[in-house]
């Protein structure tokens, strides 16, 4: 027997499941399906992050408006589904320092974005280095950007939270599922699952994340882009280090164009607090271990070297960075000393135990340059998700909202009940603030 959809949505990440949300109050009868091939949503980027709930101060407003207005109500409809399923959420801050006086440009630069994405005075404040040392004496810094409204929770918990209302509405969850085929076949697409069990769709949504270049090439999509994986990792901070400040604390990168981030000191949902993530250079969208990376090594050299991702890993600068953060993952200290630039009081052998690694996958278009924002491709009977990073997990729920709405304004699915309620959003409301 074979398995008949409407609609069927390739990854079970944060993305996937908050457009499976959406769909399944827009669309009571029609035969909804989200694949996903590990035995539960968010596995991977999606459960694995920071856990931040990012306020838009870090977004070009010109060039980033959709991401930014995404986290800016992202954070607003994550706090509501918070309250209303009594999951965990904390509205506890951020503070972007700079370490020299050329980053302070930055920091002023991030309050005007800031401001102009939605933030008010009361969210967002440029604090000079006393005024930082009143609130925070532990931090050294030129200048620090107070955030106040930024926030921690758990979306991997979030994830399964919205997968069961989206299966209570009847959408299928096919876990444990990897798709080893997609051809199509009579005008609908034929989807083979490990290698065997065959399903059907009029139409697909790949929001496969790190697998989501690769389910496009296979449907002859976006051959002109590649991607690079970079695993995320962490190191676990003793107790005696949990009061040591009261927000998150980031520093201001030095090489924004790249996807290499200086570790962060992190407080999380629970209070626990860690330092990461680097950004080490995998072969693998699943790169935690050697053995993956071996496994890819070659296959996945071979694909850079006949792409623009070329030009990228030829680049100089790129190398050195590269290098850098392979260092950061051999040596503790190097990681660590990071940190330690802002947080001195930090002693690096007090730190033993690693946490859980993410990998984000980015994409390199064919003039070897990391595209900065997602890629969103319409083609026949399908839509491609590409590119789709950070604030991802905080702007998830409104920018599923923009998806939905977009397939259905350009006739691909249809929606039965436009303005329905969902949950506790209207869809039009939420579309109205997007567009806003």
């Amino acid at each position: 027997m074979t398995d008949n959809f409407d609609i069927v949505i390739i990854g079970g990440g944060i993305l996937g499941t908050s457009i499976s949300y959406f769909l399944s109050f827009l669309n009571k009868s029609k035969k909804i399906a989200i694949i996903e091939q590990e035995s539960t949503v968010a596995f991977h980027t999606s459960g694995r992050n920071t856990g931040k709930v990012h306020a838009p101060y870090l977004y070009n407003p010109e060039k980033k408006k959709l991401f930014a207005k995404a986290a800016f109500h992202g954070y607003e409809m994550w706090k509501e589904y918070s309250k209303l399923k009594k999951l965990p959420f904390r509205k506890d801050g951020v503070i972007e320092v700079a370490l020299n006086k050329k980053d302070v440009k930055t920091l002023e630069k991030y309050l005007k974005w800031g401001k102009q994405n939605g933030l008010e005075d009361k969210d967002i404040k440029l604090l000079d280095k006393e005024e930082i040392k009143k609130i925070e004496p532990e931090i050294k810094c030129e200048s620090a950007l107070y955030v106040y409204k930024d926030g921690s929770a758990d979306y991997s918990v979030f994830t399964n939270s919205i997968m069961k209302d989206s299966k209570n509405n009847g959408t299928e969850f096919l876990l444990d599922s990897k798709v080893t085929e997609i051809k199509k076949e009579n005008g609908q697409w034929e989807i083979t699952l490990n290698q065997k069990k065959k399903i059907v769709t009029k139409f697909l949504i790949n929001a496969a994340g790190g697998e989501a270049i690769n389910i496009a090439h296979n449907m002859n999509v976006a051959k002109n882009f590649t991607d690079v994986h970079f695993r995320g990792e962490y190191w676990i901070v003793p107790k005696e280090y949990h009061n040591l400040t009261k927000a998150s604390v980031y520093s201001v990168p030095e090489f924004p164009d790249y996807p290499f981030l200086d570790p962060h000191w992190i407080i999380r949902v629970d209070g626990s607090c860690e330092i990461g993530p680097n950004a080490v250079p995998v072969f693998s969208p699943y790169g935690y271990d050697n053995a993956e990376n071996i496994k890819e090594f070659i296959p996945k050299i071979i694909e850079m070297l006949g792409s623009g991702a070329r030009k990228a890993i030829f680049d100089k600068q790129f190398q050195e960075l590269a290098i850098n953060e392979i260092q950061s993952s051999m040596s503790k200290s190097v990681m660590i000393n990071r940190v330690k630039r802002f947080l001195p009081k930090i002693d690096s052998d007090k730190i033993t135990e690693k946490g859980t690694a993410g990998i984000r996958s980015s994409v390199i278009d064919e003039n070897g340059k990391f595209v900065p924002d997602v890629i969103l491709i319409d083609d026949e009977k399908s839509f491609h998700i590409l590119n789709y990073n950070s604030p991802g997990a905080t702007g998830a729920l409104p920018f599923a909202t923009h998806i939905v709405n977009h397939l259905n304004k350009n006739g691909f699915i249809g929606n039965e009940l436009v303005d329905a309620q969902c949950g506790p959003w209207k869809f039009s409301e939420i579309i109205e603030k997007l567009e806003k």
